[in-house]
């Protein structure tokens, strides 16, 4: 059985996929699909955050060996989760058979404006003055990562749920942000069968980042033309049809199973 690794973005958990790991489970043949949350997030808000992507793709790999899943495993990460990918497949290559990277950018590939765009520096920086409300919290990152969800006042419902269970430290949002900051991709793709995806509207990253990336490592691209940073979020069904054409006309769909 194939097996999937999900892996969210700055300060998100588990729960912020919705329901997209069950639909990409059902949609590739009940692929087994389990989502890490990186430490000081979700579950693990308790736990404090790397303060480098290495120790962050040190996590999962260990992680990997203690949930007993055999190698190699296909990982589909988003944002920082997508540069923790990135080191992962680079310190252990036998870790990973497939990626899809969504909505990324690195270092030294593209320039800091691209990776975060300056829109999104006022945002930061009031991360670490007077506290704003949950409510406003959430209503900024709603507002910045998404352009076609539906009903955002149900998704904002439950993220504020979710971060009233499981706050993120502000120590561990300034060791994340420093962490996605610092790192630098290795110049060699570091994984063979990988898929870029981005959305024409992200407001948070430049999707030029993600074509510049699918450039120098010659990798297959797909851009949505509406969507934003979250794109699962957005158009699910439009990620899950980018994965099955890349998988078909790569042959990974009868690579990487147990």
């Amino acid at each position: 059985m194939t097996t999937w690794i999900l892996l969210r973005g700055l300060t998100r958990e588990s729960r912020h996929w919705g329901r997209f790991p069950q639909h990409l489970g059902d949609a590739f043949d009940g692929a087994r699909v389990i989502c890490f949350d990186l430490p000081g997030n979700g579950k693990l808000n308790g736990l404090a955050s790397p303060r480098s992507v290495e120790a962050m793709a040190d996590y999962c790999h260990a992680e990997l060996s203690n949930l007993g899943i055999l190698s190699p495993c296909r990982v589909l990460a988003m944002s920082l989760g997508a540069m923790v990918a990135v080191a992962w497949a680079d310190r252990y290559p036998g870790d990973i058979g497939a990626a899809v990277l969504i909505s990324t950018s690195l270092r030294p590939f593209s320039p800091f404006y691209r990776r975060l765009r300056p829109a999104n520096y006022p945002r930061l920086l009031r991360l670490f003055g007077p506290k704003p409300s949950d409510r406003k919290l959430e209503a900024s990152i709603l507002e910045t990562t998404t352009r076609l969800v539906p009903d955002p006042a149900v998704v904002m419902e439950q993220w504020l749920q979710w971060r009233r269970e499981n706050p993120v430290s502000p120590r561990n949002v300034l060791s994340q942000l420093l962490a996605a900051a610092r790192y630098r991709a290795p110049r060699k793709r570091p994984v063979e069968r990988l898929l870029l995806l981005a959305g024409a509207r992200d407001a948070l990253v430049d999707p030029r980042c993600s074509l510049q990336l699918a450039a120098v490592w010659e990798a297959r691209i797909a851009v949505h033309p509406e969507a934003g940073h979250d794109l699962p979020l957005d158009d699910e069904a439009w990620v899950l049809a980018q994965i099955g054409l890349w998988l078909e006309n790569t042959g990974a769909q009868n690579a990487a199973r147990h």
